[in-house]
């Protein structure tokens, strides 16, 4: 197949979930043989999508990557004051509104739906991932009924989702590839589409690291460390895992330390027992992930939480925020993860790892168990084809019970590699 994703950033340093697993797709997807291509912007940052790499085609690990520029910066003030709107106010939100919203959310790149509307028929398929931003929002529209799509929505219940303007969105494309039986609940809840949704979830690397050489690089000695990956953020609620730690710590004295594996953009307590590493390379990262007690996973709104899968493929358990349907549904399915809801079962849940030897291994070797059943790559890329398969040739899918979604008119069957037909490359 011929392969096209769309994705508003990419790059090997961009740590962004839905950013990571296009990547991990598209260059996975290309080295099992199918011509993959990627289309993106030159941002780098999310919070304001300045222009960092050259615009243009590069190939980056056998995937040709087309950048085009973003015409306009997010202008933070206004951008904020709008967003609190949107998200959280109960004033009116017309349409009109909401467009700009969407355009100051950005990233605002208006030669990405030209260069899609040229050269999307040169593709078996088109691959938009996720339904937040402006490249899926205007993209989709621009070329759904002209060539076989696919979303990646990435959804979670979040303030956002409940906008008007994305009613249509979830209604264009061929077919919705979710990453949990919770997200497809929560995409046929919000849209009622009748287009196929399908379960496909996230590829996990099932290996062993040794801690050594993350203790060394921490300085952690031999303490027992519960461990955070990810964004120091409060929207990802570590805000709130560290108040908890804090006040675990004030009533369970001991040896016990909170690492944070990941970037601050809040305040952290200057204490001896919480660890701020920032970003490290992935193999020291693996080193954390396997020589921690935990991992901790505070997120009220996740799609997946590719980091649980990978702590659960070192055979460490999680400890998990039981109000994100997610990862809640990862915990019971798993058997490998304590839920907690507010701190009294966050105490609970931690004590009992400390105080019970072996109970976080046992719980650790369940979910290694989970991923290589359900997430090792092999297994993941071979249902991956067989879904994309079934929308580009028009197969029903499973997910729609049978139905099948008929195809748009004037939609022809497109040519595949060795055709002969010249591989687009972005003026």
């Amino acid at each position: 197949m011929r392969l096209l994703y769309v994705v508003q950033r990419y790059g090997d340093d961009i740590a962004g979930g839905a950013e990571q697993y296009c990547r991990e797709i598209a260059t996975r997807m290309r080295e099992r043989g199918h011509r993959v291509d990627v289309l993106t912007t030159c941002a780098h940052s999310y919070t304001d999508w300045a222009n960092a790499y050259p615009p243009g085609t590069t190939e980056e690990s056998g995937v040709l990557v087309h950048r085009v520029p973003v015409a306009q910066t997010r202008p933070h003030r206004l951008f904020d004051e709008l967003n609190s709107r949107m998200r959280h106010g109960r004033c009116p939100r017309p349409l009109e509104v909401q467009r700009e919203w969407m355009r100051m959310q950005g990233p605002w790149a208006p030669e990405l739906p030209q260069w899609l509307y040229r050269n999307a028929t040169a593709y078996d398929a088109v691959v938009f991932v996720t339904y937040l931003y402006w490249t899926t929002w205007v993209g989709l529209r621009r070329i759904a009924g002209r060539v076989p799509t696919v979303l990646h929505p990435a959804l979670h219940d979040e303030p956002s989702l409940r906008l008007s303007i994305f009613d249509q969105l979830h209604h264009l494309p061929d077919a919705i590839g979710v990453f949990t039986p919770e997200e497809r609940e929560l995409a046929q809840r919000r849209f009622r589409t009748r287009r196929p949704v399908e379960v496909v979830g996230i590829g996990t690397e099932v290996r062993r690291a040794t801690p050594d050489a993350f203790r060394m690089h921490a300085g952690l000695g031999d303490d027992p460390y519960l461990l955070y990956v990810g964004r120091v953020d409060p929207s990802k609620g570590a805000a709130e895992l560290i108040d908890f730690f804090v006040t675990y710590k004030a009533r369970n004295p001991g040896r016990l330390r909170l690492v944070l594996l990941g970037q601050p953009v809040m305040e952290v307590p200057r204490r001896a027992d919480v660890v701020v590493t920032g970003f490290v390379d992935p193999a020291l990262r693996d080193s954390a992930i396997s020589g921690a007690l935990a991992l901790a996973q505070p997120s009220y709104f996740e799609s997946f939480s590719m980091v649980l899968t990978e702590a659960f493929a070192q055979g460490r358990p999680g400890l998990v925020q039981s109000r994100c349907d997610v990862l809640l549904g990862h915990a019971r399915r798993s058997g490998a993860a304590i839920p907690y809801a507010g701190f009294a079962e966050f105490e609970a849940a931690l004590e009992m790892l400390e105080s019970r030897p072996g109970l976080a291994d046992a719980l650790g070797e369940r979910g290694r168990a989970y991923v290589e059943a359900e997430y090792a790559w092999p297994v993941v890329l071979d249902r991956y084809e067989r879904f994309l398969a079934s929308v580009v040739t028009g197969s029903p899918a499973r997910g729609d019970g049978g139905r099948g979604v008929p195809r748009s008119r004037g939609r022809r069957r497109l040519a595949g590699p060795g055709s002969g037909r010249r591989h687009p490359v972005a003026d």
